[in-house]
């Protein structure tokens, strides 16, 4: 049994949705990322190049302090810990939003922070294709993300795709959940959970689904 899981994803992929699902039913400490609180985030898609630093750092500094508080402080009825983001997601990001001399800082910040942040036993990648995600972004309504290019889309895929390959002292799972309905669906989620809660070896792991293949 794995103690503490992380869901992530893409933009749009529905991260907060499954881990929320999955820590309800299985009676989990459900930590989520606030990124509605960060006040750079609508201002960041209006002008990126402007608060992609200033943006970045709130970040960091928000999932720093969230996951010290929650890991800080012990739940004896809670089995295990759910995610919906993992603290490398912060060098993921900055990696393709900043300019290299702002990069090479942020780098030096965040190897201080993470080395105190415990690594999950599994991370969990929902990957969606670039029009399921934007079909999601366009569905859930936040009016700052509703101009999001695939593009950039594209650019943030590909960083945590390569980010993961490299993983080989963690377990991941990269599931293809095109066609998949794990929200309405119970069959879905069932399946979904079901390939989680498997055992797994170190190292990346591809899971197709029966309704898609990547």
């Amino acid at each position: 049994m794995y103690n503490y899981i992380v869901i992530e994803g893409n933009i749009g992929a529905g991260k907060t949705s499954f881990a929320s699902l999955l820590a309800e039913e299985c009676n989990a400490r459900l930590i989520l990322e606030q990124f509605e609180e960060n006040s750079f985030l609508p201002k960041f898609y209006e002008d990126q190049a402007r608060y992609a630093f200033p943006l970045e750092l709130s970040f960091l500094a928000d999932r720093y302090q969230q996951l010290k508080t929650q890991f800080n402080a012990s739940d004896m009825f809670k089995t295990f810990t759910v995610a919906d983001y993992f603290i490398f997601k912060s060098l993921i990001f900055a990696s393709k939003n900043l300019e290299p001399l702002e990069f090479g800082l942020y780098s030096k910040l965040f190897s201080i922070v993470s080395s105190v942040v415990p690594k999950p036993d599994m991370i969990v990648y929902l990957y969606l294709n670039l029009e399921n995600l934007k079909k999601n972004i366009k569905k859930r309504g936040r009016p700052y993300e509703q101009n999001i290019q695939y593009e950039y889309l594209e650019k943030i895929q590909s960083g945590y795709l390569e980010f993961l390959r490299q993983q080989t002292d963690l377990r991941v799972l990269v599931i293809d959940t095109n066609g998949l309905d794990f929200v309405d669906k119970r069959n879905d989620y069932i399946w979904l959970k079901e390939m989680i809660m498997k055992e797994y070896p170190m190292g990346m792991h591809h899971i197709q689904n029966p309704a898609h293949e990547v």
